[in-house]
């Protein structure tokens, strides 16, 4: 969907324009951001400095021109920065923006690449495995997060998620996979009786 991998066959379209073989940058600018399962932020960078890197695929000059520093990209630097903070606000960052990367806590690692995402201003964000390797209390603050992106932010969100709990308690619409192929979709009441879902996922108990 993100231009990081062809697909093997099919098309991937968004907004009845075909993307699939379009880079990721072009993918961005078309309103869909990303974050990934590992992740993947600038260490070495101070926390805001990450979330303007995410939002300066909005800006005409992109990411070279706010390296450059130069004259005439002062203006969107300073609404760049704006931005940048009321996403490190909404994901409730903002108290370390001045603090490397590399020193946040692993759930605030994972709500720091959403806040990036979130600073390209998508009108579709893709969320892969953004529950793995975070503690319960860190999950249920995911969750909430997530649900406040949909509903406060109007952003639609794509959960790739193995979290059965996760997918569950905060998806509207669900499709499921099983070794690559399609076996259910619907409403979470409509998967947590589906008998295929059941054996593939949830186990004979659920």
């Amino acid at each position: 969907l993100t231009g990081h991998y062809q697909p093997s066959a099919g098309h991937v379209y968004f907004k009845s324009e075909q993307i699939s073989n379009l880079k990721p940058y072009i993918i961005t600018k078309k309103g869909i951001a990303r974050t990934f399962q590992n992740i993947r932020l600038f260490n070495q960078m101070s926390v805001l400095d990450n979330v303007l890197i995410g939002r300066h695929s909005r800006t005409s000059t992109g990411l070279l021109g706010a390296l450059l520093r130069l004259p005439s990209n002062k203006q969107e630097e300073k609404e760049a920065r704006e931005v940048a903070l009321n996403m490190l606000a909404f994901v409730n960052l903002e108290d370390k923006r001045n603090e490397w990367a590399s020193n946040l806590a692993y759930g605030e690692q994972r709500r720091l690449e959403i806040a990036r995402a979130l600073a390209a201003d998508p009108d579709l964000l893709l969320l892969d495995e953004p529950a793995a390797g975070m503690n319960p209390q860190e999950t249920v603050n995911l969750m909430t997060l997530i649900s406040r992106i949909r509903e406060e932010m109007r952003k639609t969100v794509l959960l790739i998620e193995h979290d059965m709990k996760v997918v569950m308690g905060i998806s509207e619409w669900i499709a499921v996979l099983d070794y690559g192929k399609m076996i259910a979709e619907g409403e979470p009441y409509e998967i947590r009786h589906n008998e295929e879902v059941i054996r593939a996922y949830l186990g004979d108990s659920a």
